[in-house]
């Protein structure tokens, strides 16, 4: 395999306002072809917004989804890739005939090479769970996906490099929402709205446990237990009523940061992607180790699905 370069991007999304939210698309896109990206990714639901859907109801729903490939966001996003020469991986709704998924995609000049369902949506009770996972080819590497919720079921992430991925699509809008771990919560959307004048209050919180520290807890022992590289998307700004801090990035097999988005407003890095590291790093050791006789058994028993986890709201 020869390097790759890959960017990624946050971005403040507009609800369901695709228009908007593809040109900002587009506008990367271009930005990282200049820079010799091969491919670049956006966060869940980049191209429809993503919070404003706990409200929805089917029919509203339904509306703002669309068919995959043939629907105008996808068209879009291929003439995007065919002048700017790039790859480009974004997320929205779709439909098929009645049923509604959360979905990720990757299209090139030829169209989608590759979707994804989210295996956990939670958003809206109208949304049903996809039941594969995802393995594509870009530029000579294998690839996969997951979204937002499905990176925190560790088995997710092994099962797909076990299939063959050694690079991960992580596409989220996460962080900055209350749960029951410490530290965890709302920011305000008024330390957004003064970032300019006061862009330390606004760093303490997006980095603090609402936010990065609490990202740095597992993402990196996602890439280091599974020797693979991991492309992390994520939103920053408004999302609807919440805010959300972006820190969208890039880890190697180490699980260490190859680049990340730092600024308080949209962004975008970029980062080469090398082969040797694929095998330098421990988890390349730990897997040829594995003796899934032992647990293989123990790790398939049945148990009580959480297909559905409580939306948190403001209200």
């Amino acid at each position: 395999m020869k390097p790759i370069k890959i960017a990624t991007v946050q971005f403040e999304n507009k609800s369901a306002d695709k228009a908007y939210n593809l040109q900002v698309i587009e506008e990367f896109a271009a930005q990282a072809a200049r820079q010799g990206a091969h491919a670049v990714a956006f966060h869940e639901c980049s191209i429809t917004g993503y919070t404003f859907a706990r409200n929805l109801s089917r029919e509203e729903l339904l509306s703002i989804s669309e068919e995959i490939p043939d629907g105008p966001s996808i068209k879009r996003l291929q003439a995007i890739s065919e002048k700017y020469g790039i790859a480009v991986l974004a997320g929205l709704f779709e439909r098929e005939e009645e049923r509604l998924y959360k979905a990720y995609v990757c299209v090139d000049k030829s169209g989608v090479i590759a979707k994804f369902r989210k295996l956990h949506p939670f958003i809206n009770p109208h949304i049903e769970p996809g039941n594969s996972y995802c393995i594509f080819e870009l530029n000579g590497w294998k690839c996969g996906m997951l979204i937002c919720y499905d990176n925190n079921i560790v088995e997710h992430v092994r099962a797909t490099n076990l299939l063959g991925a050694d690079i991960l699509f992580m596409p989220h809008v996460t962080m900055c929402t209350p749960s029951t771990r410490p530290g965890a919560g709302f920011v305000d959307p008024k330390l957004w709205e003064n970032r300019v004048s006061d862009p330390t209050s606004l760093r303490t919180e997006f980095d603090g446990l609402k936010g990065r520290a609490w990202l740095m807890k597992w993402l990196p022992a996602r890439a280091y237990d599974n020797a693979m590289y991991v492309v992390f998307s994520n939103p920053i700004g408004m999302d609807d009523d919440q805010l959300k801090n972006g820190c969208s990035m890039i880890l190697d097999p180490f699980g260490d940061i190859l680049a990340e988005c730092r600024k308080l407003d949209n962004d975008m890095v970029i980062a080469t992607i090398t082969p040797e590291k694929l095998t330098q790093a421990g988890g390349h050791r730990y897997k040829k180790a594995r003796r899934p006789e032992l647990y293989g058994d123990i790790i398939a028993q049945p148990h009580q699905s959480e297909q559905r986890v409580a939306w948190i709201s403001k209200d």
